[in-house]
């Protein structure tokens, strides 16, 4: 074939067929539609991305890669399609076949097995496999360094957090890859191993390292990749705060100078798919077509849609005929796809893929491969009572009960094509299934129905199996836990799915505390499972026996059942830093925690409170902005209070302060605020603060329960919502040091401003008077012993205090009651108090409006009234006539049960003020004691 002076190909200079090769593209179906044929035969598109969604055995994707080869050759391409996959094995494979196509671990699964030599023989069966039905390009290794391992998304896609360890593991996979003569790419650059998510597909996520942060780790394993000859590499679509960078993909900082310049790279760059929602919305396919390329894209990555493929093509011709893009440009792109793919195909290759001839020689090989990799990798992480293998525990004639998660099949396994089109996988709880050596399972279990079956065909004895949701354990839970001899229990990324890690938690305190018939305590055998992310419970000592598969595929479940019947002893050791430190948490300091003294720290808790309000996101108001020192001292007989600092004992700063209060009437102990400098965050102060709390708390006398948030003082109410990304870090924060959180119950502050034009809804007065209830107005403490009487049947933290504090204050405060017309038994009462009352001084939110406002708090009704949101209505409109009446322009409700009460108080135009999680435990089955 003649060539021009550079070397290249003559048909090059066709502008439309070079631009072609600046493309990869996906498309919707089985085979070759017109869409796909359009674009190869007129665009001349260059790369092709196959998904699960194309792929239904390895026979017919040998001939549909075959067919669009044959459109590229007849089209009169220079060169091949590159045809590329993820084919990532453990839960991430586009390409399955039960019969040719072996199932591998997981990279995180290959790691735990502690070879590199058996992640190098499986990257290169992986990647003979590929190649037998004619893919040439696969889509990694996975580079990526979980700097925050336990909510990234990418779990067990990654090696996991030692940068060392995932270049090792990364270069052993990409090694594999090449021998087997195929071309990689490495992913996702710079890192999606500690991204923060702002919850909506609108937004695009976030890494907040700074450069030198990445280049110590994160960058460790793409620049060690590079040096070994990686092809090349995909760069990500999050964002980089660091460096000023929206979408990292579209970034001449990050695509030509930090990855080409800074790692010496000069394979081919593929960018992230330009149709996600957040890239697509805020620049449009077209204008981020050319900003890819500017930035140093050499293949744009679009993944489905036809007309937005099309508007992609469109603005690269636009952008090279306006100026934007020379041809040179195009031109270098070019040059670096065609090297790559003279590395992995040519015509000959690409027009006679192997097929099932070369899988079918292959098969006896991976095979057992695959069971070595599989059998090595299974981890038991603990097992503090010997409960494994289960003969140990469980004789022939016992039950053993399976306890799963509802999660969805894997793309691509036997379950997801299996799993019918009307299976609704958020149904409740499904009736247990049996098994004595042959059953079938309800359709709620089914993607561990295999590993139901295997449990059952290993013993003689019953194996029952059932689901469990985010409702939590039912009653159908506790019968067959109490039934069972011993219990297996899944779960699947419970730092994810957070009612997974409450559920274990409770099903744990459930087999701690059981007993034998002659009354006496004996545990139930519990082994916990994490079928997925290792991180689960990795560092919870409540769960004894834990045992990890980093996958849930079939292949893996198989060797799980080897290890829990002592067929083979597990071999595996969790991976990166977790496994070398045997713990989650960087080494902590231990800061000195004392005890609070108002003259001393009162002037530094005020500066604290000023530096956290300073420091707010902007547009986030603070649930501090109204608070001061006294706003934390209750200063009541019917309460005990201890608060805490850490403080600088040279300059009297306040580093961190956190506030409990002990309510006797309810055996409520209390974590009503606690809160560090911004400035001194991740340094362990809250750490410190939170055991020396706990600790105090655990000596009260008659301590019931724990709360984190307090109605009393109304400062925190719990966790707080107003943020999402704070949200979530102060939910696993505090899940980490003992919290469930699973069993939050949403709080929140509520305001009405403008009352003097504020209206009640339409029909609320005539309801209230067809109820036949009278209201009244009281004041003082002449009033207290049918009030008190009253409000014992809300026994809620901090409600009698309330009520004591606006019978002693009739000056400031008052109380509406509702009473049944002929005897006067009270049926309903709630606070009234404006700024001047002493309750007010507890109240932040009432002076964080800036306005003349008052407050209503506490509403109690009877159990016995059945109009129970009427009375409610009806009680806090009484309460917002007397504020209005008094000249104020505003009203806040401190305190709001969300699901019993947001929708009614809503109804009449309240909105939310500050929403919060509170959340609850019992104290005599926490398990986190602090050490002293």
């Amino acid at each position: 074939m003649a060539t021009d002076s550079d070397g290249m190909d003559p048909a090059w200079d066709d502008l439309d067929r070079t631009m072609g090769q600046l493309f990869m593209m996906g498309f919707d179906g089985t085979v070759v539609n017109s869409e796909i044929r359009c674009l190869i035969e007129k665009h001349y598109l260059g790369s092709i991305l196959l998904t699960a969604k194309n792929l239904k055995s390895a026979e017919e994707t040998t001939q549909l890669v075959r067919d669009l080869q044959k459109i590229a050759f007849d089209a009169g391409h220079p060169v091949p399609l590159a045809i590329a996959l993820d084919q990532e094995n453990g839960g991430v494979n586009s390409l399955f076949d039960e019969r040719y196509i072996r199932q591998f671990p997981s990279a995180m699964g290959l790691a735990a097995t502690g070879s590199s030599d058996l992640a190098y023989q499986v990257g290169r069966a992986t990647a003979q496999e590929i190649a037998a039905v004619g893919v040439n390009w696969i889509m990694g290794p996975v580079l990526d360094v979980l700097t925050n391992a336990r909510n990234q998304p990418l779990g067990v896609r990654t090696t996991g957090d030692d940068p060392q360890e995932v270049s090792s593991y990364g270069v052993a996979f990409m090694k594999g890859y090449k021998d087997a003569g195929i071309a990689t790419c490495g992913k996702h650059f710079p890192s999606y191993g500690n991204l923060e998510f702002l919850g909506s597909p609108m937004d695009v996520p976030i890494i907040t390292e700074t450069f030198e942060q990445l280049s110590l780790s994160a960058l460790v394993p793409f620049r060690n990749a590079i040096d070994q000859g990686l092809d090349a590499m995909m760069v990500g679509g999050c964002a980089m705060s660091s460096m000023n960078v929206m979408h990292a993909c579209l970034s001449e900082q990050v695509v030509n100078e930090l990855l080409r310049d800074g790692l010496h790279f000069d394979g081919v760059v593929v960018s992230e798919c330009l149709e996600m929602e957040a890239l697509s919305h805020n620049i449009g396919v077209g204008g981020g077509t050319v900003m890819a390329v500017k930035a140093g894209c050499d293949s744009v990555l679009l993944c489905r849609s036809f007309p937005v493929q099309q508007e992609a093509i469109n603005g690269l011709k636009l952008g090279v005929e306006n100026g934007m893009i020379s041809r040179e440009r195009v031109q270098q792109s070019l040059r670096r796809i065609l090297k790559l793919k003279s590395a992995c195909t040519s015509w000959d290759k690409a027009l006679n893929p192997p097929g099932i001839s070369r899988l079918s020689s292959l098969q006896l090989a991976h095979t057992s491969l695959s069971t070595q990799a599989y059998n090595a990798s299974i981890t038991v992480v603990r097992d503090k009572n010997h409960l494994l293998p289960l003969i140990n525990v469980l004789e022939s004639d016992e039950e053993l009960l399976l306890l799963s998660p509802l999660v969805k099949p894997l793309p691509a396994s036997a379950a997801s094509r299996a799993l019918s089109a009307g299976a609704d996988a958020s149904s409740a709880v499904a009736e247990p299934a049996m098994w004595e050596t042959r059953a079938s399972v309800m359709s709620g279990e089914s993607v561990f129905r295999d590993l139901g079956r295997s449990l059952a065909r290993q013993r003689s004895g019953k194996v029952s199996h059932t689901s469990y949701t985010a409702n939590g354990v039912r009653p159908v839970h506790e019968n067959l836990i109490n039934r069972a001899s011993a219990i297996v229990l899944i779960t699947a990324d419970s730092n994810r799915n957070l009612y997974q890690n409450g559920f274990t938690k409770h099903v744990a305190m459930i087999c701690r505390t059981q007993s034998t018939l002659e009354g006496g305590r004996r545990e139930k055998p519990l082994v916990v499972v994490a079928v997925s992310s290792p991180y689960d419970f990795a560092m919870d000592p409540t769960v004894g026996t834990y045992v990890c598969t980093y996958d849930f595929t079939e292949t893996a479940l198989t060797a799980l059942v080897k290890v829990l019947y002592g067929e083979q002893s597990a071999s595996g050791a969790l991976p990166g830093r977790i496994s070398q430190r045997h713990r989650l948490h960087q080494s902590r300091q231990h800061w000195l925690v004392e005890n609070w003294k108002e003259d001393r720290d009162a002037t530094g808790l005020n500066n604290l409170i000023k530096a956290v309000n300073d420091g707010q996101p902007y547009g986030h108001h603070s649930e501090l902005s109204g608070a001061s020192a006294s706003s934390f001292l209750l200063r009541n007989v019917d309460v005990e209070e201890d608060h805490f600092v850490v403080r600088n004992s040279s300059t009297q700063a306040l580093y961190g302060f956190c506030s409990t209060y002990f309510f006797r009437n309810t055996g409520t102990g209390v974590i009503g605020s606690l809160f560090v400098d911004p400035t001194r965050r991740k340094l362990s102060i809250g750490h410190s603060l939170h055991n020396r709390a706990i600790r105090v708390l655990m000596q009260k006398e008659g301590i019931k329960r724990f709360q984190l948030g307090s109605r009393l003082p109304s400062v925190y109410l719990g966790i707080s919502t107003g943020n999402t990304l704070e949200r979530k870090r102060l939910r696993q924060w505090f899940a980490n040091m003992g919290w469930n959180i699973a069993f939050s119950r949403r709080v929140c502050s509520m305001v009405i401003r403008n009352l003097s034009g504020w209206q009640p809804p339409d029909g609320l007065t005539p309801s209230l008077q067809r109820a036949g209830i009278d209201f009244d107005l009281v004041y003082g403490p002449e009033y207290a012993d049918s009030l008190l009487d009253h409000i014992k049947t809300f026994p809620r933290q901090g409600v009698a205090e309330v009520y004591k504090l606006a019978l002693a204050d009739q000056r400031a405060c008052g109380i509406i009651r509702a009473k049944r017309p002929h005897d006067g038994t009270v049926l309903g009462s709630v606070v009234l108090y404006n700024s001047r009352s002493r309750l007010a001084d507890y109240v932040p939110a009432l002076r964080e409006t800036h306005e003349l406002v008052g407050g209503i708090s506490s509403p109690v009704i009877s159990p016995s009234v059945t109009e129970y949101a009427t009375l409610l209505q009806g009680l806090i409109l009484l309460g917002m006539r007397q504020i209005k009446q008094q000249g104020l322009d505003a009203c806040v409700l401190d305190y709001v049960d969300w699901e019993a009460n947001f929708d009614s108080l809503s109804a009449m135009g309240f909105e939310v003020l500050h929403g919060f999680e509170e959340v609850n435990c019992d104290a005599a089955t926490w398990t986190m004691i602090p050490p002293s």
